[in-house]
């Protein structure tokens, strides 16, 4: 029993911790990066932002669209959204995307999955196993 707890020491010394030496979390969504060309809004990296939180584009254009009041559409790998923006306001609107459809209320990790059922919408933890209602689609 004791090489047993002699080995788990030194697992444990092994084993990354899960908090960076920055001090931040493992999840670290990459900056918003944004050009404004007349009244248009262009988000230049919108893809990449939707394939590091493992969601779908067009549920996170509608999310941004209502918020930001502001026609919008996928063109390439970038968000158009036609309304003269600055970087703070949408990233600030991306921050409460991830908060409301990405991070557990629970355990607060990021990895999470959306599940559709009887016309509701759930946020499914695959950490702990939580799930949450996000109300109608």
């Amino acid at each position: 029993m004791e090489e047993y707890e002699k080995l788990l020491d030194e697992a444990y010394v092994k084993v990354k911790p899960i908090i960076s030496s920055k001090g931040f979390e493992r999840f670290e969504v990459p900056k918003v990066n944004i050009q404004v060309i007349g009244n248009k809004t262009y988000i230049e990296n919108f893809l990449q932002i939707c394939n590091y939180i493992r969601r779908q584009p067009e549920h996170v254009m509608k999310f941004l669209s209502k918020e930001l009041a502001a026609f919008s559409k996928i063109e390439n790998e970038r968000l158009i959204l036609n309304r003269k923006l600055q970087i703070f306001q949408v990233s600030e609107k991306i921050n409460l995307y991830i908060r409301e459809y990405v991070t557990c209320r629970e355990c607060k990790k990021p990895d999470t999955t959306l599940v559709k059922q009887d016309g509701l919408i759930f946020i499914n933890c695959l950490a702990c196993g939580a799930k949450h209602s996000l109300g109608r689609n």
